[in-house]
């Protein structure tokens, strides 16, 4: 049942670029769009549940927020920068390599060299998945919609994204509180760090309110990997969640119109393989 569980932020992560990118909108007014998604999600789950908040719920809460905002931020940068079949997946594998290594270090969540055969051969399939999910095939003379327009700048985004969403995620984990408690001070640090990013480039135009739903989408997920995280182990319920890719690969393509190659196409599908068999590999670990 924790491993259903944890494959929903699969598919509710997977579908946040697909959804951001179809609406349009700059990164600042995504970010903050669906930060106030993610608010009003977080508060309707607070009052259903009522869950006891401590101080140190607040303090955690924001703070993991906070780092959750720059991730999220510069995710958005960097797909503008690369595209949504390409930026993400690359994003996807720097944050794969950062939670796996953390959750298997330094929480000793994985037990024995048997754990550590299986773990890191699980990372391997999804971290090259990943990268040929996002390869491009530059000697096949097909002009693509989703050109890179800058390499440098996307990769340094997405640098600053996974520093931002590795912390968001670690120090959550390390705290060890009940994800019901954590949620809504969460979500109040997520819209402030956005609010500092939009402060006097946004306006609250339908842009903003549309990317609403990705907050939706997004509160989704988090509680269902929070909740999982503290059956399965941040290793694996985080890498279980970002099989998404799939998702938000094939999407790009035949959603967004990121058009390939050939030989692209080939590369996609391969991926696309490895990281379901990564997953299975995990799922196959826990059990």
């Amino acid at each position: 049942m924790e491993i259903l569980v944890a494959l929903i932020p699969m598919f509710a992560w997977g579908s946040i670029g697909l959804v951001s990118g179809k609406i349009g909108g700059s990164a600042n007014q995504q970010t903050l769009g669906m930060t106030i998604g993610a608010l009003f999600f977080s508060t309707i789950i607070f009052f259903i549940v009522q869950p006891a908040i401590t101080i140190q719920m607040v303090v955690i809460g924001i703070l993991s927020g906070l780092f959750w905002s720059v991730g999220q931020n510069q995710q958005f940068h960097g797909m503008k920068y690369l595209g949504v079949s390409v930026g993400l997946p690359v994003s996807t594998g720097m944050q794969l390599i950062v939670n796996t290594i953390a959750g298997a270090l330094f929480f000793h969540e994985w037990k024995g060299s048997r754990d550590y055969i299986l773990g890191f051969i699980a990372l391997g399939l999804l971290v090259l998945g990943a990268y040929l999910t996002a390869r491009q095939d530059d000697d096949s003379g097909v002009k693509t919609s989703n050109t890179m327009l800058d390499f440098n700048k996307g990769l340094r985004a997405l640098i600053f994204s996974t520093i931002g969403y590795g912390a968001y995620t670690i120090i959550i984990n390390a705290a060890g509180l009940d994800p019901m408690g954590i949620i809504l001070p969460q979500s109040i640090g997520m819209l402030i760090g956005a609010s500092f990013f939009a402060f006097k480039k946004v306006k609250l135009d339908r842009y903003v309110w549309r990317n609403m739903s990705c907050g939706l989408l997004w509160g989704l997920g988090n509680i269902c990997m929070l909740l999982t995280m503290r059956q399965l182990g941040l290793a694996i319920s985080f890498s279980l969640s970002q099989m998404g890719i799939i998702i938000s690969t094939l999407g790009g393509i035949y959603i967004l119109g990121e058009t390939k190659s050939k030989k692209e196409m080939r590369y996609v599908v391969i991926g696309c393989l490895f990281v379901i068999l990564g997953g299975i590999l995990l799922g196959y670990m826990k059990a």
